[in-house]
């Protein structure tokens, strides 16, 4: 990968990942990914921002390489996590009069698992600014966006926002800047659902916060750099507001057909109200789809069979994902079925206390559903409608 130039001494020298698929062996990356680090050179100084992950040390060495890079003064360490930092002793290592600039909880993260000694940290508070010679280096911290430590990088003089995962998307493509805002705009979502929905509270904090900043250019942690920052920073304040949308989401899984039954009717019922409704059958869903359709989704339903009197596993995993990722849904239902006895809905109900919905009527069924089984999903179908107008999401 080449060294590529944002603006006149600032340098993009990360690393694309194209193959990878997968991230802390949980989050689906169906593009791939990037990690992206930074080169400034001042008239005095030069600084690195952030590294890439281990597995791409010879890109980043390469590229510095290229750039005739012997010497580097400052190492800054957004954030902890090694995708970011993972080459952070490495570099010190080959740099030996070069300071690891960084906040004191990421220099105490960096310390328990990088093993990088004390003496080699330059520490800084929150607006401490870093002088490279005609270059300055403004530090904002960020914390829970979304380890407690993490931090931005601000480039005073080239209004430059080196925001970390803030504003980016798991994203492997050839283009330094986001050129495709379509393309971009499913991968940003998709980053914000799985990464920062359970902090959108910090974020709507840090949006404020940066909206006293003049930023013109965002340079994040992963993905391609935007030239035109307001996009970005308008689709994060959207997606992290209160407001939600005329949407119900329904994770099911289904073993033997009912459940299954069930959730066709219940979708069918729903469009015939002009609710816009998103089955994801669990089986087959990638959790990414789920959560984007999370972010801005009024009701979620879950619907499964029970597994020896709870819900059926997938259903837990889907439940549990729900509840960590703290959507700003406001309504919740439970539908599936049983063979002989279920605690299901009281399972299902004690693992979401983080989501501040109001529970609608379940529909839990014996066996196959039935007409009645059928009228009653015609009501949730109502009530759902009925929640909806309400909150003056419907007309």
């Amino acid at each position: 990968m080449a060294v590529r130039t944002i603006k006149d001494n600032v340098y993009y020298v990360g690393a694309i990942d194209w193959q990878r698929r997968l991230f802390d062996s949980l989050i689906p990356l169906p593009d791939g990914t990037s990690y992206n680090a930074y080169l400034i050179r001042g008239n005095d100084r030069t600084a690195l921002i952030d590294t890439v992950d281990p597995s791409r040390e010879q890109e980043l060495l390469s590229n510095l390489k290229e750039l005739g890079v012997e010497k580097l003064d400052y190492i800054i360490a957004n954030h902890a996590e090694q995708d970011h930092s993972g080459l952070i002793g490495r570099m010190a290592e080959l740099h030996p009069e070069s300071k690891i600039v960084t906040n004191p909880k990421c220099k105490d993260l960096l310390r328990e698992h990088l093993l990088v000694s004390e003496d080699r940290f330059l520490t800084i508070e929150d607006g401490q600014s870093l002088p490279l010679g005609g270059k300055t280096l403004q530090f904002i911290l960020a914390p829970w966006v979304h380890w407690p430590e993490t931090m931005f990088t601000y480039l005073v003089e080239d209004k430059i926002l080196f925001s970390c995962d803030f504003l980016g998307a798991h994203l492997a493509t050839s283009e330094l800047f986001v050129e495709s805002v379509a393309e971009f705009h499913e991968a940003a979502k998709r980053y914000y659902a799985e990464i920062m929905m359970p902090f959108r509270n910090n974020v709507q904090k840090h949006l404020a916060r940066l909206a006293g900043v003049d930023i013109r250019v965002v340079a994040p942690s992963h993905g391609p750099i935007h030239l035109k920052a307001e996009s970005i920073i308008k689709a994060y304040s959207e997606w992290s507001s209160d407001s939600v949308k005329n949407e119900v989401v329904i994770p099911y899984v289904s073993m033997h057909g009912s459940t299954q039954r069930m959730v066709d009717h219940l979708v069918g019922e729903l469009i015939g109200r002009r609710i816009v409704v998103k089955p994801f059958d669990l089986v087959v869903t990638d959790v990414g789809k789920l959560a984007m359709a999370l972010v801005d989704a009024a009701t979620i339903v879950i619907a499964a069979p029970t597994v020896l009197v709870g819900p059926h596993p997938l259903a837990v995993y889907a439940t549990y994902l729900a509840n960590a990722l703290r959507p700003k849904v406001r309504f919740a239902g439970v539908v599936g079925s049983y063979g002989w006895g279920s605690k299901m809905l009281d399972t299902i109900k004690a693992m979401i206390p983080d989501l501040k919905v109001e529970v609608l009527t379940p529909v839990i069924v014996k066996g196959y559903p039935k007409p009645a089984d059928f009228e009653a999903l015609g009501k949730l179908a109502d009530e759902i409608l009925g929640k909806h107008r309400q909150a003056g999401l419907t007309a």
